[in-house]
């Protein structure tokens, strides 16, 4: 195994069990190691530090996976990793009113660069690291004989792969292909979700507990569910009592999944209303016609993909919310969400008190918001921390 050593000065951040080495920290190689091989990194003065996926195309240079020097890394270690995700799960779906989750969450669960999503009886892999990559088989071994899935799908086609000079890809890995629409329950609500051609893993299952909440807030109201995507919140507002939900989304598949998942839970034509449009533009449009709603959700994409677009992504947030703001009652709720890891939750709270500002509107915050238990977040990786969101009352 090649040996990494970092520069004096560089090993604090190893040291508290944080996995990323960048670069700039590597002070020289003894080797020329693979890119996703594993090595082993040791701070100046020769003290073992962790073992982790090394590669020379990234700006993490080394993804620490494993600081105990004792242990070694080959498929064991990997069954027990994946054995401990999987079991941190099962109180999820232990009441069957949910057959969704995310099993290994990346560096949450020690496994960088692997996303495990399950829906029902298949599972859904992304693979965005060299280092899974080159592991690969023996992890589909393990989840195979662990979970004994009808199939297991491959989403890799995340621009992340890019980062560690991995092509994109997608397609059966093992087992049966999944059918065009799945049938998943989430809060015992059923969805047909899309894998192969869905967006990310093909479901967001990290809002669970959000719409859930949301849900409750909703009865006898009428809704504006905005990025609708297959309807998380539509539907659990429906299922709580609300009035009538109007719901947006740019994409064509994902307004057809929702009008199956409309029929799929037996609701009322009349109680909900799809519109394929941008969002932002439809907000405008509505503002127009002076139409008012008593509950708007907003749950946009990634806008800040780094630090870099944060300035960027903060005007883009604040123009949403302040849409939306305008378009409720006077008193009504707005529940806005960000699910960019460069924007945190004090950041979100500011842009929505710009929006306020700008909107002309009072806002009190009534509830906080974040990513459910099958996301946990490493206290030593608060990066793991993506999903934020807050339900303001706005005056």
């Amino acid at each position: 195994m090649i040996d990494v050593i970092l520069k004096k000065g560089k090993e604090k951040a190893a040291y508290q069990h944080h996995p990323w080495i960048f670069s700039g920290a590597l002070d020289r190689l003894k080797g020329s190691p693979e890119n996703g091989e594993v090595v082993k990194v040791y701070a100046a003065d020769k003290e073992f530090l962790a073992y982790g996926y090394y590669n020379a195309q990234s700006r993490v240079a080394v993804r620490l996976i494993e600081w105990d020097e004792n242990k070694t890394i080959d498929k064991n270690w990997y069954q027990e990793k994946l054995q401990a995700a999987i079991a941190a799960r099962q109180h999820v779906l232990k009441d069957k009113n949910t057959n969704t989750c995310r099993l290994v969450f990346s560096e949450a669960d020690f496994l960088p660069g692997l996303i495990v999503d399950q829906y029902a009886d298949f599972l859904s892999l992304q693979i965005l690291s060299a280092g899974i990559e080159n592991s690969k088989n023996d992890i589909i071994d393990i989840l195979r004989t662990e979970l004994q899935p009808k199939g297991i799908f491959d989403k890799s086609d995340a621009n992340a792969r890019t980062h560690e000079n991995l092509e994109i890809t997608q397609g059966l890995l093992w087992g049966e292909t999944p059918p065009e629409f799945i049938e998943v329950k989430e809060n015992n609500i059923r969805y047909h979700i899309n894998i192969a051609d869905g967006q990310k893993s093909g479901f967001y299952c990290d809002q669970r507990d959000n719409r859930r909440i949301l849900a409750e807030y909703t009865q006898g109201k009428h809704v504006l569910d905005c990025f609708c995507y297959s309807g998380g919140f539509t539907l659990n507002s429906l299922a709580l009592g609300a009035e009538h939900v109007t719901s947006v989304d740019s994409s064509a598949l994902a307004i057809e999944t929702l009008k199956h998942n409309i029929e799929l839970n037996g609701f009322k034509e009349t109680q909900q209303t799809s519109i394929q449009s941008d969002v932002n533009k439809q907000l405008r449009a509505f503002k127009e016609e002076g139409k008012k709603f008593d509950v708007v959700v907003l749950d946009p994409p990634k806008y800040a993909p780094s630090r870099s677009a944060l300035d960027r992504a903060a005007r883009a947030y604040k123009d949403l919310n302040r849409l939306g703001m305008l378009l409720l009652e006077k008193g009504g709720l707005l529940a806005t969400y960000s699910c960019s890891g460069a924007v945190d939750i004090e950041t979100f709270k500011q842009i929505i008190a710009w929006a306020a500002l700008d909107a002309g509107r009072e806002v009190q915050i009534i509830k906080q918001f974040t990513q459910p238990e099958d996301h946990p977040i490493r206290i030593s990786f608060p990066e793991g921390e993506y999903l934020k969101g807050l339900l303001v009352r706005v005056l």
